[in-house]
Order: structure tokens, then C-alpha cells, then sequence
């Protein structure tokens, strides 16, 4: 007689539980879009994931000097990656600033140099001039003088639509 007890409500707890866990909707799982009647807000939360996290200046960047006619200039090539370490194309506002550079000192860059426009590349049809899919970064050819000897120090600076300021440096050697 005693076990009748202990049974019934071991099977009420065990009901209550099961009642409790079992819910209308699906959970949501992380790559999933919920759908609802206004899912606007939801739909760009879900694509911000794929917004730059980095900007990286390539090894292609240097110093042109096409002759005595035309002034010297530095070819930019900037690629913006996304959190999972794709290079991707997006909108922003570029600037870029040269620096002298500091041999042996702790903080390697000097005076600033030359701060060039911001070029904004917001505009689709901006943003594909300077799109170079082959290489899936940016090139941009800014006017630049040149000393003979000097090395530089070249930051790239983005400013992306989700508010994000996104910079990186890279070191210009002279090249005889």
C-alpha cells in the first residue's frame, strides 16, 4: 500500500515536468531567421554578423614614381575582413594619413606627414571604381611626394555604416 503513493506522484512530478518543458515554437538556433510579420529589425541584426572586423593594408601598397612628367603617388590596397576571415566588399568612409617613421624609437611613428580627402565609398557605383574582385580589395592611388631616403608609415583608417572605426598601419620602405 505504500507504494501507491510514492507512485502517483512520482507520475504527477514526471507530468509536470514534461508540461513544463514542452513549449509552442521551435527554438531559434543561431543561423536561423525567425519569422515574424515585422522581421526588418531581425533580418539586419543577422547580416551585421557579416559587417568588416578588420581592415588590413596588403603587401601590394608602395610608392610609384612614373616619371619626371607626373607627380610621384602610393597605390593602396586595403581589404576588409569579416569575422570569419573572409575578404569582403562593404560600404565606408576611407582616410588615410602618412607618417615619418622612427627608426628605433618605441613609438615608430613620427610626424604626420600628409592626411589625404576621405574618399567615400558609400555610393555603389563609387565603391565598385575602386573594387578590384580579382585581388577582393580596394586600390586607391593618392598623390604623394616622396624623399629619397625616408621610410613612412601609411594608416588606413574605415569608418563602416555600423559605426565601427576600423584602422591598421603599415610600413612604407624606400625602394631604390
Amino acid at each position: 500500500m505504500r507504494m501507491k503513493p510514492l507512485c502517483i506522484i512520482s507520475r504527477l512530478l514526471l507530468l509536470t515536468l514534461l508540461s513544463i518543458n514542452v513549449g509552442c515554437e521551435q527554438p531559434i538556433g543561431p543561423n536561423e531567421i525567425p519569422a515574424t510579420a515585422n522581421s526588418d529589425i531581425n533580418k539586419l541584426s543577422f547580416y551585421a554578423r557579416y559587417a568588416p572586423s578588420k581592415i588590413d593594408i596588403m603587401p601590394l601598397t608602395e610608392f610609384v614614381s612614373p616619371g619626371n612628367t607626373q607627380q610621384s603617388k602610393i597605390n593602396i590596397y586595403v581589404s576588409l575582413i569579416d569575422p570569419f576571415g573572409s575578404q569582403i566588399k562593404s560600404p565606408g568612409m576611407f582616410r588615410f594619413e602618412l607618417y615619418e617613421y622612427m627608426q628605433r624609437s618605441s613609438e615608430p611613428k613620427g610626424k604626420r606627414v600628409v592626411i589625404w580627402p576621405d574618399v567615400d565609398l558609400t555610393d555603389p557605383t563609387t565603391n565598385n571604381d575602386y573594387w578590384r574582385d580579382f585581388l577582393r580589395t580596394y586600390e586607391f592611388s593618392l598623390p604623394c611626394e616622396q624623399a629619397n631616403s625616408q621610410d613612412y608609415i601609411l594608416q588606413a583608417t574605415c569608418l563602416c555604416p555600423n559605426g565601427k572605426r576600423l584602422s591598421s598601419e603599415f610600413t612604407l620602405k624606400h625602394t631604390k
